[in-house]
């Protein structure tokens, strides 16, 4: 019975060490772990007290520097008041200098009062006098330059009359000449025929239809009551009814609306606000476009205007 009990107890015994033994690790990483925390919470406690003594040293700089600013607080204090004292002083001074100065310039004013009256009367009567003089002459000289600007517009106006007229009857005398060379190409012409573009001398044609323009361009900038005018329109109608009747076309563009697929040299495009935005009027034409028998054989240079 004796020997029963023991080997139970025994038994016990030897479960309960193995169940320890069991927990051992289980208490040791528990340990580790406690004195791992420990050691994290020794480090902040270690930095909070960094922190707090730079804190305080912070603190007692600080306390020497209110120290200091309270001495220098005190010192400004003292100068401010020495300084108003002063202002108060001056003040004093210069309150009593005005008032003698004040009573000085009254009286030295009462006594200018007077001569500054007579002379602001002579002042006045100068000025009138003056203002007078200047109008008679603004007058006088206003008559003098319209009546010479007047002269000089007259003469300019007489002198581009003049030039203006002995302009055509020199293109009138060149339309003759012209006439003559047609006439002679074209009896030339008659006597040996071309057929073909490529054969024909088109140079007198080409100069001619240039002075057309040319003399065109001149007739519209002139005045209708030109002397001369008249036969010299004539002339061109005549030389143009010659090229028509030998196969010679100029193609009248002026004042067309311009088209990027014109067959045409464009020599240059000049801005225009009156026209409408995106439009191009050709403005100005500087060689002519020439056909022969339909068949281009000039290109016409042009000006296009453009808003």
């Amino acid at each position: 019975m004796v020997a029963l009990l023991g080997s139970s107890n025994l038994f016990a015994q030897t479960q309960s060490d193995s169940l320890l033994i069991k927990q051992i690790p289980a208490i040791q990483k528990t340990i580790e772990k406690q004195k791992q925390e420990i050691d994290g919470l020794t480090s902040k406690v270690n930095s909070q007290q960094t922190t707090i003594n730079q804190q305080r040293n912070s603190i007692n700089g600080l306390n020497g520097k209110a120290v200091t600013l309270e001495n220098t607080v005190d010192s400004l204090s003292s100068l401010i008041e020495t300084n108003r004292s002063n202002i108060n002083t001056i003040a004093d001074d210069l309150g009593t200098k005005i008032q003698e100065t004040g009573q000085q310039a009254e009286t030295r004013i009462s006594e200018l009062g007077g001569d500054v009256e007579k002379n602001r009367l002579y002042w006045i009567i100068a000025t009138l006098v003056t203002l007078l003089l200047g109008a008679l002459m603004y007058l006088f000289l206003g008559k003098r330059i319209k009546s010479s600007q007047t002269d000089i517009e007259t003469q300019i106006r007489n002198t581009k009359k003049s030039l203006e007229e002995e302009s055509l009857k020199l293109d009138n005398k060149l339309i003759d000449v012209l006439e003559t060379q047609l006439k002679v190409q074209q009896e030339e012409s008659k006597s040996q025929p071309i057929t073909t573009n490529d054969k024909a001398d088109h140079s007198l044609a080409l100069k001619v239809a240039d002075e057309i323009v040319r003399m065109q361009k001149n007739i519209s900038r002139m005045d209708a009551d030109i002397k001369g005018l008249k036969p010299l329109e004539k002339g061109i109608e005549r030389i143009q009814a010659n090229f028509a009747a030998n196969g010679y076309e100029m193609v009248n563009l002026l004042n067309n609306e311009y088209d990027e697929r014109m067959n045409i040299d464009v020599i240059n495009f000049v801005e225009d606000d009156t026209l409408e935005s995106g439009k191009k009027i050709i403005s100005k034409i500087i060689k002519p476009q020439v056909n022969f028998n339909g068949i281009l054989i000039q290109r016409a240079q042009v000006e296009v205007s453009q808003n």
